[in-house]
């Protein structure tokens, strides 16, 4: 029997401490192409009442491009990647002062912390970002994250600060995950169209159907939609942290949810919660190559939660070499798994369909039984 929302979210709310708030740019401009003060000061006023109550938060935040694109006079609609990126760079400043401003007046502190994918694959860099943002939690000064877009082509192009939010709920060991944006929520149908779409108050697991009803949104001025917010929280829900996505635009929206309003849509997290080493292998590395595995292998991986071995191996894609993240696909290319390969890539190609007691005979030397080792081995998705 399925609980009322209400009850569920009282339960989840119960646990949290630390929130990770993601702030679309949809939100800061108020619908417009500027950045709106009424907005920050409004958020600094929930967020410190947030403080008060005893939680830990950080913000990641969208905006520095719509920040300072009006400050960009010689073109008249920043549209290139370069053009972007400066007004990402006049931006930011601009977006922190706002920040510094309005939390300022309720006594509190802020710090500016630029991240990129590539920083976070790295795991020396990513321990070194965890140190710094836990230290800043201590000392009760509210970090606000951005992508670094004025040299990040990828990010800009297609709204990654509602991935990297997911990424910084593992990085900061977050109880929560809270997305502002300007839709109410998931909708059953889609809002544009049907004037009596229903708003989906909990989703339990985030499955094909769900992400097709979240397709098909964006807007001028932030760059995801709905579709990044579900990626975000099935990233998030797989680390074991639950995901609210609510209406940035209402007043006093942060405040309303911690209060346990019925407000958007609550994404409970997974049951089984990945560990933050194989969340970060699962999603803050780039594949360099693909292995293409039988049904027997696939079955041993995700069913039974067993190595990948070279006699289930059917082909090999990419020129990867030991340690690199590869991606596992079944023989109809759906990735179902990733992991750190203990071979280089040509290696691999010469152990296809062969038994592991072998190794040794076709390359004249063996590291590791497995290709894949299943303490680094992510099974992305259970059958």
């Amino acid at each position: 029997m399925k609980k009322d929302s209400l009850v569920v979210r009282e339960e989840l709310l119960r646990e949290v401490k630390r929130v990770v708030i993601k702030i679309g740019s949809r939100v800061l401009t108020a619908g417009s192409d500027v950045l709106h003060n009424e907005v920050f000061r409004n958020v600094a006023k929930n967020i410190s009442g947030l403080k008060k109550d005893g939680y830990e938060i950080i913000i990641v935040s969208s905006g520095a491009v719509a920040a300072g694109r009006k400050s960009l006079t010689c073109i008249e609609q920043p549209v290139s990647i370069p053009q972007k990126q400066a007004s990402a760079a006049i931006g930011q400043v601009r977006l922190m002062r706002l920040y510094e401003d309005c939390f300022n007046a309720h006594g509190h502190n802020t710090a500016q912390v630029l991240l990129t994918h590539d920083a976070l694959s790295d795991r020396k860099k990513f321990l070194n970002a965890r140190n710094t943002l836990f230290t800043l939690l201590h000392c009760g000064i509210i970090p606000i994250i951005n992508e670094n877009d004025s040299v990040v082509v990828d990010e800009i192009q297609f709204g990654d600060n509602d991935v990297l939010s997911a990424l910084v709920t593992n990085l900061v060991d977050a109880d929560l995950l809270l997305i502002l944006t300007d839709r109410d929520g998931l909708f059953a149908q889609d809002p544009e169209r049907c004037e009596d779409a229903t708003l989906i108050k909990v989703v339990e697991k985030i499955t094909k159907e769900i992400e097709t009803l979240a397709k098909g949104s964006s807007s001028s001025v932030g760059t995801g939609g709905m579709i990044s917010k579900i990626d975000a929280a099935k990233k998030a829900s797989i680390y074991g942290i639950p995901t609210i996505v609510v209406n940035g635009n209402t007043k006093n929206i942060i405040t309303g949810v911690f209060k346990g309003e019925d407000v958007g849509t609550l994404f409970l997290p997974s049951q089984s919660k990945l560990s933050s080493r194989k969340h970060w292998i699962a999603f803050n590395l780039k594949p360099k190559g693909t292995l293409i595995v039988d049904d027997g292998a696939k079955q041993a991986v995700v069913k039974m939660g067993k190595s990948l071995l070279s006699s289930g191996l059917l082909d090999v894609k990419g020129n990867f070499k030991f340690g690199d993240p590869v991606k596992c696909v079944d023989t109809n290319g759906v990735e179902f798994a990733r992991g750190l390969i203990n071979y280089r890539a040509e290696e691999v190609f010469r152990l296809r369909g062969l038994h592991s007691r072998d190794i040794k005979k076709v390359l004249g030397y063996k590291y590791y039984d497995e290709i894949i080792h299943r303490d680094d081995l992510v099974v992305l998705e259970e059958e």
